[in-house]
């Protein structure tokens, strides 16, 4: 049943870490009900399941929610059940949380303990406002040096959509680009040089895959086999190596903030909140299908929302 669950996951072009994710809810769902059939089991069990996660495990409300989407998605899309029940069960309430934000000096001094490609996908997290997914699958043929722009392809909610790219980092994006077309015409002597695509693509581009345009920008430092297929690639970087980085390069900067890749992205649209800009631009360069999202940003602004200055900074001493 599980392979039913990947196929139908693969037909509908969903995303390879979503199906680990579903196929790891589903597997846990059905061994905490003594391996029964999801046919036999019901609202009850759903709710039983996702009520140990949130007692017993004190998992987040974030966790129980993709746990939830993992069963329904069983239910609907593979078992092709469409129950009253479904509807009923509620969503875990998520806590509301600002999020962190550094300052432009604090920004400076965090991209000032990088270097190297570290650095520059950093940079790019800030000065783009791309999600750490977006950088490391960045593809050649998606940056536009000329136009000082970047096309972020099959998004947050598979939509892609334009940021722009700063001219500080054009060069050095030119210079990596560069390595990654070098390390490609390395493994195309090799008899390799194939970069995954998404099977429509590689279907109706039968070529494509061994276009330098189609290769990663940041491209991983071995070949290694795709899980998928079984066919040996260059896949991108691993994003837990920026990961790591960054982690290093908070606590060599001192910053007190608990700041990750993210942050860096929610730095960006804060500040250019900050320098005026409409909260639309920010919504589209951001990638955010509610402007309601973006606007959580205005309430991290060092001047209080609205700039409204407070009553106390106007008082005088008695």
């Amino acid at each position: 049943m599980l392979d039913e669950v990947r196929g139908r996951m693969r037909r509908l072009g969903l995303a390879k870490r979503t199906e680990e994710a579903y196929v790891g809810w589903i597997r846990r769902f059905i061994l905490a009900n003594g391996k029964r059939h999801p046919r036999e089991m019901g609202a009850r069990e759903v709710e039983a399941f996702l009520t140990r996660l949130a007692t017993r495990d004190k998992v987040a409300a974030s966790t129980q929610n993709q746990a939830l989407a993992a069963l329904l998605f069983l239910y609907r899309e593979v078992l092709g059940e469409q129950l009253p029940w479904m509807e009923n069960i509620r969503r875990a309430k998520r806590p509301e949380r600002l999020p962190v934000v550094l300052t432009r000096a604090e920004v400076a001094a965090l991209l000032g303990e990088l270097s190297g490609r570290a650095w520059l996908m950093a940079a790019l997290l800030y000065g783009s406002g791309l999600r750490l997914m977006e950088c490391v699958r960045l593809r050649i043929k998606d940056v536009d040096c000329e136009r000082r722009e970047l096309i972020v392809r099959d998004g947050k909610g598979g939509k892609d959509r334009r940021t722009m790219l700063p001219a500080a980092l054009v060069e050095p994006l030119r210079a990596q680009m560069a390595e990654a077309r070098r390390v490609h015409a390395a493994d195309l002597a090799a008899g390799f040089g194939a970069v995954w695509l998404p099977d429509a693509l590689a279907r109706k581009y039968p070529n494509a895959p061994r276009e330098p345009g189609w290769q990663y920008v940041f491209p991983a430092r071995e070949r290694s086999r795709d899980p998928r297929d079984g066919q040996i690639r260059r896949h991108h970087v691993d994003e837990q190596a920026l990961q790591r980085a960054m982690k290093a390069a908070v606590r060599r900067a001192g910053l007190a903030k608990p700041a990750s890749c993210h942050t860096l992205r929610h730095s960006f649209a804060t500040h250019l909140i900050e320098d005026g800009y409409d909260i639309r631009t920010v919504q589209e360069l951001l990638g955010h299908a509610d402007v309601a999202t973006t606007q959580i940003y205005t309430h991290v602004l060092n001047r209080g929302a609205g700039a409204v200055r407070s009553p106390l900074d106007g008082a005088r001493r008695g």
